[in-house]
């Protein structure tokens, strides 16, 4: 309890000072209270009187973090309460998920399927339960010409309540989603395509695919930074970053960044872009201002999964090659390994805490690692396997 509670507790049973001999001033809490009225009361009445004004003056406890799994061939999602790994839900008919976003304060998560399905089965599709007949008629209303490819299949995205992981709607994009990401304001969502070498672009407003945009030869993953009009697009066929930018429906500019540029993770603080060139065992660091490549991170072996630190001072890295989990020093540059087997895949810094998720690409399984000292400390078990993972307060 706080110094200025406790003075306060022990000020509300202090005898009141009526001038009568034997009786000393009672202390008083650090602010003015000559002008509150408290009604008269006995000692017991008294005591629960200051009990309650301190649960209603102290500030409330957070409720921790919740982490969604995607389950991919599982077609699900696993909700999971982030210190200890306790389940608290799957989310079923969730088919293929791979791709999985969300963002702090943002009612929604999309989720992206690694499935097409012909055009002509998207109108018998069941009704989740959760999403509403109107909702589930206007999904299925008669749409503008397709954007996209022409020779597409189609896939689904799903938004989910963020809170309770209810399925409230289903968004059809141009051919199968490998991952999604939400803008920090929640405006937009964009779905990589890698066989149609662009992204879709989704407006959380209306539920609505507002653009198609070509970007490079397989786009794999996306960020955003500070500004939630621009995402960045790592095209993992032709060795670039493209900077979209969603207003619009446009690229703005493209980066060079090694051979295989798969996932990344952005640090807005000091305008970096770190980049895992995946089949080289590198990650690169990019200036977001210029494009420039600043310096070369050696990991070794082929790397998968980042995430950056709480205070954004260290990256970690998913050494999927070589079974073990890195992290790097960006003040010096300094690389620590710790083996962790098999496959480390991807994996997302918990908020506020000292873990980190890690699934496995080999097992059933999701490991719960401590940040500084790379070690395991608790195991989760998942069904199928565990893809882009989202961890929010």
């Amino acid at each position: 309890m706080s110094g200025f509670y406790l003075t306060a507790l022990l000020t509300s049973f202090a005898p009141i000072n009526r001038g009568s001999a034997g009786f000393l001033p009672s202390p008083r809490p650090p602010h003015d209270l000559d002008q509150i009225k408290v009604p008269k009361m006995n000692m017991s009445s008294r005591i629960a009187y200051t009990l309650a004004t301190l649960f209603v003056s102290a500030p409330a406890l957070a409720a921790p973090p919740t982490v969604f799994i995607p389950e991919g061939s599982a077609n699900s999602v696993l909700m999971v309460q982030a210190e200890t790994g306790k389940v608290l839900r799957r989310i079923n008919d969730v088919e293929a998920v791979h791709g999985l976003a969300g963002a702090p304060g943002v009612p929604y998560l999309v989720a992206g399927s690694y499935s097409e399905i012909p055009r002509e089965d998207v109108a018998s599709l069941e009704k989740p339960s959760t999403v509403s007949a109107d909702d589930h008629a206007a999904h299925h209303a008669p749409k503008a010409a397709p954007m996209g490819p022409p020779d597409a299949g189609i896939s689904l995205l799903s938004i989910l309540d963020a809170k309770s992981g209810d399925i409230l709607r289903r968004i059809e994009v141009p051919g199968a989603v490998h991952h999604t990401a939400v803008s920090p304001d929640g405006r937009f969502a964009v779905a990589t395509h890698p066989a149609g070498d662009g992204i879709s672009v989704i407006d959380l407003a209306t539920f609505g695919m507002t653009a198609f945009v070509p970007t490079g030869s397989m786009p794999n993953y996306a960020a955003f930074g500070t500004d939630p009009n621009l995402v960045y697009v790592s095209n993992t066929g032709n060795g670039t970053i493209s900077e979209v930018d969603l207003s619009r429906g446009i690229v703005r500019r493209n980066f060079i960044a090694g051979d295989t540029p798969e996932h990344m993770a952005v640090s807005p603080e000091t305008d970096r872009l770190f980049v895992a060139d995946a089949d080289a065992g590198q990650v690169l660091e990019l200036s977001l201002s210029t494009g420039e490549k600043l310096r070369t991170f050696e990991i070794g072996g082929e790397i998968h999964g980042l995430g950056l630190s709480n205070d954004g001072a260290t990256l970690f890295v998913a050494g999927r090659g070589e079974d073990k989990l890195a992290s790097v020093a960006l003040a010096t540059g300094e690389v620590r390994t710790a083996t962790l087997a098999p496959e480390p895949y991807h994996l997302t810094v918990i908020p506020g805490s000292d873990i980190l998720y890690v699934s496995s690409r080999a097992e059933p399984v999701v490991w719960l690692n401590d940040t500084s000292s790379l070690q395991t400390r608790e195991t989760v078990s998942v069904e199928g396997e565990g893809h882009q993972m989202v961890a929010l307060p």
